[in-house]
């Protein structure tokens, strides 16, 4: 357990960023989910793919993923829509 008063604080603001962190992180999982379920389901749906990479590009700015990590993740994207051929 923490002893100083700095200690103390910085287990209280890691905590509050954490939680953050959590809730971007688990819109960028459900906004690409979204976007892969309507690129496979036949009729791909742009708008699903610009807000994913919409949500890729926020988080990278905030800092919850790497940019390098939220590139990669959004070329992965384009890849699989353009070869469905929309």
């Amino acid at each position: 357990m923490a002893n100083t008063q700095s200690a103390k604080k910085r287990i209280r603001s890691n905590a509050r960023k954490h939680e953050r962190n959590t809730v971007y992180r688990s819109r960028v999982k459900t906004m690409v989910k979204k976007a892969e379920m309507s690129i496979f389901s036949g009729t791909p749906d742009e708008e699903a793919v610009r807000d994913a990479i919409s949500t890729l590009d926020k988080a990278a700015v905030k800092g919850i993923i790497h940019k390098n990590n939220a590139a990669r993740r959004k070329s992965r994207l384009m890849k699989k829509l353009n070869a469905v051929g929309a």
